[in-house]
């Protein structure tokens, strides 16, 4: 067994977190060998009892072929990987694992822009990315976002319309459509674009795991574009976050009177750059 198969099996186990598994990633790179059995315990740092529940589960043949459907059902990218995106493994906490089905080029092309937005979007969000993307898109960038609700969704959707490339970062494993209005469009981003999650096969969509699905959003996106945003928005986090991981953050202006302007409209007055046409969002990329 070496690193990257050990690491995934670890990741699959659902007993081992992400921040103990980072651990396992720096002994490795520094010791430039996989632990052995007691060394990995040490690490681990499991008690008796979960110590004898972990290899009970790591030898079983269950286990072997949920590990092996991954493999075959999936791509699967490690941070010991040299494809494992640059852009991603500079922020803060990246996935170790991320399991990929469709045009794993797409990771690596330098023109990704992130957009976000309420998933209870208004009729202004359609008009917006109607009017925005084709430009956008005709000049090579990739879109991304989260395959939700609302401006996620239509941000897909208009780019694969407008015969562009996108990618989507979702909150459970490949095989799980959510929402499930969205299980043919999901289908075909595998198809024609790129679907990502840092979640194995089978794992249901958990509150937490959207909040964690925005960090790799921001993260793999040189700019993110908030469309419509409530205050205190999901959206808003997604912001944040590529302001901490010192990104672009663009937004786009909304009437005073919208509840769904209030977080773009506090966006631009804190700083963000306002996109008024598709120039604003393509000269971002031609000064970087």
């Amino acid at each position: 067994m070496d690193a990257k198969e050990l690491f995934i099996r670890l990741h699959l186990s659902s007993i081992v977190g992400t921040r103990t598994l980072n651990h396992v990633y720096i002994w490795i790179k520094d010791k430039q060998r996989i632990p052995q059995k007691r060394e990995l315990e040490t690490i681990l740092g499991l008690s008796a009892a979960a110590t004898f529940s972990f290899w009970k589960k790591f030898s079983s043949s269950e286990f072997e072929l949920m590990v092996d459907r991954n493999y075959y059902h999936s791509h699967i990218i490690t941070l010991f990987d040299k494809e494992y995106p640059p852009q991603l493994r500079e922020i803060y906490d990246p996935p170790n694992v991320l399991f990929c089905r469709g045009d794993l080029g797409l990771l690596n092309k330098p023109l990704i822009l992130a957009i976000v937005g309420a998933r209870q979007n208004s009729n202004y969000a359609q008009t917006v990315l109607r009017v925005l993307l084709p430009e956008v898109i005709s000049s090579g960038i990739v879109t991304l976002s989260g395959l939700a609700n609302g401006v996620d969704s239509l941000c897909h959707r208009q780019t694969i319309f407008n015969g562009g490339k996108t990618i989507a970062v979702i909150g459970s494993g490949l095989d799980v459509f959510y929402p499930k209005q969205n299980r043919e469009l999901q289908q075909q981003i595998a198809r024609s674009g790129l679907l990502l999650s840092e979640y194995g096969l089978g794992v249901q969509p958990r509150k937490y795991h959207f909040p964690a699905r925005n960090r790799i959003i921001a993260g793999l996106a040189q700019t993110t574009l908030v469309v419509e945003a409530k205050h205190h928005s999901g959206s808003l986090i997604t912001a944040n976050l590529a302001l901490q991981e010192n990104r672009n953050v663009l937004a786009v202006p909304g009437p005073i009177t919208s509840t769904l302007s209030v977080g773009t409209n506090e966006l631009i007055l804190a700083g963000a750059k306002p996109v008024l046409k598709a120039q604003d969002i393509i000269e971002e990329f031609l000064n970087t």
